[in-house]
């Protein structure tokens, strides 16, 4: 389903001011007038209803109202699953960076799939080799992850950091890893490992999944990695372009987890029956 994200908060009186390729969407492609109103997310995933209080040249001004907590809007049967999926882990991507645009398409799979944060950073074996995307890259991302959420319908509120370095990335780790994450590193060979379902079923608060660039992680990542408490895991005996290994990790990922739940709410209901 189709939906329409905010770019911004609105102010304290609720309005909003919509303008460029926002204003081009609602009013010469959704036709939309004063009087009008349609539902909308704000920045964090929260829902909001906004009234068309007026179109002027080319910026249109709303009012967003807040209904009630939609869990309470759909209780009953379907409410306690509900709100058990809405509470799954945060599932964060390490993504070393890759070269040309396949950055691009991770961004987007990653804000389709629920994605809650998304992590560059330089590997050893990154072509790119600069902290800095530019101004305008990084515009990008956050416009195609926008783009992505309004499409796919995500209500994970999906963010993307500036690229990292490694020994940045893993003191961000060691902040996670402190409060009940799991790390999971992507790995096609030579480990010893658990399989990804014993891994999850540790109840993780979070799951932090680092995938390489074209060509791996180097020897050192990977004992840097280990040594910072990652486990590693592969799927498979394929090996997978970067791009097509953060979207088939994060799919698997999110889908044990959502079973898992899905397992749980079934157990519990035939031991009340």
């Amino acid at each position: 389903m189709k939906q329409f994200i905010l770019s911004r908060k609105p102010d304290k009186d609720g309005i909003v001011k919509l303008e460029g390729s926002d204003f081009r969407y609602l009013v010469r492609i959704r036709r939309l007038a004063a009087g009008d109103s349609f539902l909308a997310l704000l920045p964090d995933g929260e829902e909001t209803q906004v009234e068309v209080l007026a179109i002027n040249g080319s910026i249109l001004t709303g009012k967003c109202t807040f209904p009630k907590n939609l869990t309470q809007r759909t209780a009953g049967s379907k409410g306690t699953e509900k709100k058990s999926v809405e509470e799954l882990p945060k599932i964060i991507l390490f993504q070393a960076m890759p070269k040309g645009d396949k950055m691009d398409l991770i961004v987007r799979q990653a804000a389709e799939g629920g994605i809650t944060e998304i992590v560059p950073f330089i590997s050893e074996h990154s072509v790119v080799k600069t902290l800095s995307p530019g101004k305008q890259k990084f515009a990008r991302w956050e416009k195609i992850i926008k783009e992505a959420r309004q499409q796919s319908g995500s209500r994970t509120a999906t963010i993307i950091h500036q690229p990292l370095s490694m020994s940045d990335l893993i003191n961000y780790w060691s902040t996670l890893g402190q409060s009940g994450a799991l790390g999971l590193l992507f790995h096609h060979e030579g480990l010893e490992q658990e399989s990804l379902h014993s891994y999850l079923n540790s109840n993780p608060k979070a799951v932090a999944l680092a995938v390489g660039p074209e060509g791996g992680f180097s020897g050192r990542e990977i004992s840097l990695f280990l040594k910072s408490g990652f486990k590693p895991f592969k799927i498979g005996d394929t090996v997978l372009r970067t791009e097509t290994a953060a979207l088939y990790c994060a799919a698997a990922i999110r889908i044990l987890l959502l079973e898992k739940n899905s397992w749980e709410l079934k157990q519990t209901k035939n031991r009340s029956a």
